[in-house]
């Protein structure tokens, strides 16, 4: 697989700083040598960024990115994971007891689903993520993605698509949670952010859900850019102890 990683702002030897992990869209898409500004405003309060390209993101081949088809978090969650494992391991400044997790849309809702299979992650946000792949269907414009990568109609086999919902997965879920989502989102309705930041509520897992007026699929207006900008970095902030959030190599910060 291949990654990428973004250092800290200001690194200094012997020092260990949280890492987040960003999963990309699609979940066909794919990261490449390109400029992220979020990436860089968290770098520079003191987080590394991992992107990594699973099973799933397109650019090599056919057969890798049919890597997700009926499965999704299934091998792309177990190629995150050991891609992950295998940074923190060569990688002498991160912080694992500081790990953060995000994504927006396919990377939502793989941001939903890693927080139902480990409790790894002391912090997640997720855009505009879908929750619930039964009633995503229904309500979305993307029908047909569904069907595709899924391979026929939901009520052919509802069991499938439920097995593979984070929702279905979310008892026991202790991953504080920020839900940032458009109002008017067509691709991915805001009631799969709903659905989820209810269920995470019930519980009494820390969650906020934050809608954005007038918004779809992404935020475009500048605003709720600067807005959702500074409310990830708060919500990590806030949990991994970003900002000047080095802490000693053997130690980390409280």
């Amino acid at each position: 697989m291949q990654a990428w990683l973004v250092t800290p702002g200001g690194l200094r030897a012997g020092q260990r700083y949280p890492l987040i992990l960003s999963i990309h869209g699609g979940p066909h898409s794919t990261f490449g040598n390109t400029f992220t500004a979020a990436n860089q405003i968290l770098a520079g309060r003191g987080y590394g960024i991992l992107m990594i390209n699973p099973r799933g993101t397109n650019g090599y081949g056919q057969a890798f990115s049919d890597g997700s088809v009926l499965n999704w978090g299934g091998g792309d969650y177990q190629d995150l994971m050991a891609g992950l494992d295998t940074v923190i391991r060569h990688t002498a400044w991160i912080d694992s007891a500081r790990l953060g997790v995000t994504g927006g849309s396919y990377g939502g809702f793989m941001t939903n689903w890693i927080i139902t299979q480990t409790p790894r992650f002391k912090a997640a946000v997720s855009l505009y993520s879908v929750s619930n792949l039964i009633s995503f269907y229904g309500t979305s414009l993307y029908t047909d993605l569904i069907e595709a990568e899924f391979n026929g109609l939901p009520w052919d086999n509802y069991p499938l698509l439920w097995q593979w919902s984070p929702l279905a997965h979310v008892a026991g879920v202790r991953t504080p949670t920020l839900f940032l989502h458009g109002e008017v989102d067509h691709d991915v309705p805001i009631t799969q952010a709903e659905e989820m930041y209810t269920a995470l509520r019930k519980q009494g897992v820390p969650a906020t859900l934050v809608r954005y007026p007038g918004e779809g699929h992404g935020f475009h207006r500048p605003a709720h850019n600067l807005d959702s900008l500074l409310r990830i970095e708060a919500w990590f902030d806030q949990y991994l102890g970003g900002g000047a959030g080095a802490s000693a190599a053997g130690g980390s910060a409280q």
